[in-house]
Formats: structure tokens, sequence, C-alpha cells
């Protein structure tokens, strides 16, 4: 879907026809929008090709009539495997003209198109590319805070049952959260190399708002590495507690294999083709019953018996490695 956009006062406004400082916004591309901008444009189909291939990383190039700018924006699509990911968005800066490609609709070219972003002059082309990369940086702080209010559900409910549901839905947590540092970083070698380059031509306030541009990026950086790492932690924190319920689960059924085993011994004797003694006595049945709950209820009290001792010594030992530590 492709749509031209104009500065009408401080609202941007659909009309039908390009014209000078205009916006060109061409997000969810079909091959008939490719086609289009390839013809009515002058764009390469090998810059298109980039833009909307999922993988692209940052960057900036300057072309013959235009400048091309790939920088990579937050999407929230609920329906997908991860739910939160990062997709190219291309700015092709035209002498008379601004076309912005994107392969699925994000909210940085909403609020744009909605009149969300105070300040935004189109016929200062520069002036619009920092505010579409402070916007992506705000979007990508907003995205990280829900990210992370969704990582602490998932973690209330692990933390009454541990379900393979929710540790996959930490993973593709985790996944966002690789997708959203690697395109951070990539967003922020493009502001450090417009810093540097000549044909931008960046005005004082305009280098001012680049500089607020690169700490709102390296801030949403931090943000994230912050929660990738409690989110990483979090998951190696439940794969103990997995381990340990398996442990205590196998431990449980050793000790009731354990108590079993005394009354099958018992039976195994009065099994044998020998000479036993009682064996010829009326009630030998019940006494071999009574003989073996009661071998495996003294088999109970000597288990519990241990397993206190050994808790018992373990709570000293950490006694003492708490009063040397002091």
């Amino acid at each position: 879907m492709i749509s031209i956009r104009v500065q009408s006062g401080n609202v941007i406004v659909k009309t039908d026809k390009a014209v000078k400082d205009c916006w060109i916004d061409a997000r969810d591309v079909t091959q008939e929008d490719i086609i289009r901008l390839e013809k009515e444009f002058g764009i390469l189909p090998e810059l298109l090709t980039d833009i909307l291939d999922v993988d692209e990383q940052a960057r900036i190039e300057k072309e013959d009539g235009y400048i091309a700018i790939i920088i990579r924006l937050p999407v929230l699509d609920t329906a997908t495997e991860i739910a939160y990911f990062t997709v190219p968005f291309g700015i092709i800066l035209f002498p008379d003209k601004i076309v912005t490609i994107c392969q699925k609709a994000n909210d940085v070219v909403l609020d744009v198109a909605h009149n969300k972003m105070r300040g935004l002059v189109m016929r200062n082309q520069s002036s619009f590319v920092l505010n579409i990369l402070s916007r992506a940086a705000f979007i990508f702080l907003r995205a990280l805070k829900q990210l992370n209010k969704d990582a602490n559900q998932i973690e209330q409910t692990l933390q009454k049952s541990v379900q393979n549901k929710e540790l996959v839905q930490l993973l593709s947590l985790q996944k966002s959260l690789v997708y959203f540092i690697t395109s951070i970083k990539s967003n922020e070698l493009i502001l450090e190399k417009m810093q540097k380059l000549p044909y931008l031509r960046l005005k004082e306030e305009e280098q001012d708002l680049l500089e607020d541009v690169i700490i709102e990026n390296i801030q949403a950086m931090e943000m994230a590495s912050i929660y990738s790492s409690i989110l990483t932690g979090t998951m190696d924190a439940f794969a103990s507690v997995i381990s340990n319920n398996l442990n205590i689960v196998m431990k449980s059924l050793a000790i009731v294999n354990i108590i079993l085993m005394i009354p099958t011994v018992i039976y195994s004797f009065y099994g044998m083709n020998v000479p036993l003694p009682l064996q010829d006595g009326n009630h030998v049945t019940i006494g071999i019953v009574i003989f073996s709950l009661l071998a495996a209820f003294l088999g109970v009290i000597l288990l519990n018996l241990y397993s206190g001792k050994k808790i018992r010594k373990l709570r000293n030992a950490k006694k003492r490695e708490g009063l040397l530590k002091n």
C-alpha cells in the first residue's frame, strides 16, 4: 500500500499526487507496489530487495539522485511464534520528496502518519530522519518495557507450576531481546556515521537533536542488555528448579523401592523349596504379612533417622561457614 502525504501547517494529510516536499509512505508492500516504486519514483530494484529482506542490517549510502538509509524498527505481532521482532525500514531522500518503505506497518510510521510527533517538518529532510530515529528509540524503549512486563507475568506463573508452555514463552522473549540488541547496535552505527557524513549537511540544532537521539539509543541498548541478563538468569534458575524437582522425585521413588524390597525379600525366602522356620504353622501367612509390614515400617524409621542426621550435619556445616565468614 502506497500513500502520498504532505504537510499542511502542523498536520500531515493525504493527497493524490506527488508534489514537492511530499512523503511517499509505502508499507505492507506488494509486488504491484514494488513495480510502481521502480517505475514512478526511480528506485533501484536492488535497493528495494534489500529493504524488504528481513535480515538486512542498517546502513546508509548515497546513490545518483537520492540518499538511502536503512534502519531497523521494532514490530509486535502476536500471530507469529516470536511476538517481538524487528524489520528493516528504508528512508530514501530525494531532493524534492521523501520515500519510506517497510514490509510491515509499525508504530513509528503510524505515529508520523497520525500526527503524534510534534515539531516534525517534512521540508527539512535531515530533521525528518532524526525525528524518525528518535521515535524508533522511543518505540524500542516502550517495547522493552512491555516485554519485561510479559516476562514478569510468565515468571509468576512458573513460580506456581513449571510448565513447558511458559518456558517456551520465556525462550521466545529471549530471542526477541537478541533481535532488539542486534538492531539497536546497527542503528547506533548509523547515528555515528551521520555525524561524519558531509552530504547530510546537519545544522547546529540538528546536531543537538542527533546527540539526543544517540543518548536515547544508548539508553535502549542498556535497557535491552539488562533485561536480557535478567531473563537469562531467570531461565537458568528455573532450569535448576526443574533439575532439583527431578532429583526429589527420583529420591522419593528410590525410598519407595527400598521399602518395597524388604517384604519382597521375606516373601522370596518363603517361596523357595527348602525347609524354613514356621512354614508348617496354621497362621504362617498372616505371620509373614505382619512381619513384612513391621520390617517395612522399621525401614521407614531408619531411613528417616538417616535423612534427618544428614540434614542436621548440613545445617551445622553452614552455621560453621557463617561463623567463619563473620
